[in-house]
């Protein structure tokens, strides 16, 4: 059996002041995942364990994510992190700090029970 998305939400998040992408990355993970209840979970009697998560995020340069640290803020399911170019950084000429906005897409697959 194939699993089935039920859920993609999107969110973006941002590190004002640090330049941390890692920051900006984990807020856009959660302000994806706080759009959605996995309350049809239990409803449906799965287990939320067996969910697989895909996420996706986009900042200006992916290599100063840790995915790591990332995976660690998502509290089901099986996660695969893909980190990508995108968002975008804001330097500030004045105070030379960067302002890190982060974009992240948040997939849900799972194994749907067949109708009898």
């Amino acid at each position: 059996m194939t699993a089935k998305r039920v859920i993609l939400e999107m969110g973006s998040g941002n590190d004002l002041h640090g330049g941390d992408y890692t920051k900006a990355a984990i807020r856009a993970v959660q302000d994806a995942i706080h759009h959605s209840s996995l309350s049809f979970i239990r409803t449906l009697g799965l287990d939320a364990r067996s969910m697989q998560v895909e996420v996706t995020i986009g900042v200006q340069r992916p290599e100063n994510v840790d995915p790591v640290a990332v995976k660690e803020t998502l509290p089901h399911g099986h996660v695969t992190l893909r980190v990508v170019r995108g968002g975008l950084d804001l330097p500030d000429d004045e105070t030379r700090e960067v302002s890190v906005v982060a974009c992240a897409a948040v997939a849900v697959r799972l194994e749907l029970p067949q109708p009898k």
